[in-house]
């Protein structure tokens, strides 16, 4: 099936080249030239993934990003953020916001590409081959305690509470409930949950183990899912 990506950029001849290598790949393309049509068209067509200049006329970058965290229609959609700046804090707001990756311009075509097909990847739901049905639901269905992870769904239930996950933090959820008990170092979260040479650092990690508290810790100033090791990583003990 052919996925939809739609590309917000302000810039005419770097928008123009990115929809030229997207459309030689196989992608439909939607465009906006600023914030405002950006949301416009997300809500309207609903695309498998958003390519996300950070700085926007009308509404910037990062209020298009919370903006379609928020909105049903679009709060489990890839974003992917493009930044033309240096400075660390921006990244880890947009990430803060929502964003599920980031890549700093002036960047290759072959780590846009990467860093797109990983994103779109990580949000299709994976066949479960040849096991048996009972076999096939219990690999599907993750749980513990009031958590409740459908794989197939890429749905996050506490309790009977729906919770709406951007595609990297479900990532990140279903990896260390697979992995519970283990000390999971930040280098190998970013290898096998982005899967890829990311070009960020860890901090990454830390800012999306704490908004993943945000979703499901009682309390996430005090967790007890998702636990810090001091000096290593993180333990998910549930």
């Amino acid at each position: 099936m052919q996925r939809t990506i739609l590309v917000v950029e302000d810039e005419p001849i770097l928008r123009d080249t990115i929809v030229y290598n997207l459309r030689a790949e196989g992608y439909e393309v939607l465009t906006a030239g600023d914030g405002a049509t950006a949301l416009d068209t997300a809500q309207r067509s609903h695309p498998d993934l958003v390519l996300l200049d950070l700085m926007l006329p009308v509404l910037d970058g990062l209020e298009v990003c919370r903006q379609l965290r928020q909105r049903q229609e679009t709060t489990g959609v890839p974003i992917l953020m493009l930044t033309a700046r240096a400075d660390e804090t921006d990244k880890v707001v947009g990430l803060e916001m929502g964003a599920d990756d980031y890549v700093t311009k002036p960047f290759s075509w072959r780590e846009l590409r990467a860093r797109v097909r990983a994103l779109l990847r990580r949000a299709e739901p994976r066949s479960s081959g040849a096991l048996s049905a009972g076999q096939r639901e219990e690999s599907r269905l993750l749980s513990a305690e009031d958590l409740r992870v459908d794989l197939d769904r890429r749905e996050v239930l506490k309790g009977e509470r729906l919770i709406e996950m951007p595609a990297r933090l479900f990532d990140l959820l279903v990896y260390i409930m697979r992995h519970r008990g283990m000390v999971l170092t930040r280098d190998r979260l970013l290898e096998h949950v982005w899967g890829y040479d990311f070009a960020g650092d860890t901090r990454t990690v830390d800012v999306h183990i704490r908004w993943l508290r945000e979703k499901v810790e009682e309390d996430p100033a005090n967790p007890v899912l998702v636990q810090t090791v001091r000096g290593v990583g993180y333990r998910f003990k549930g």
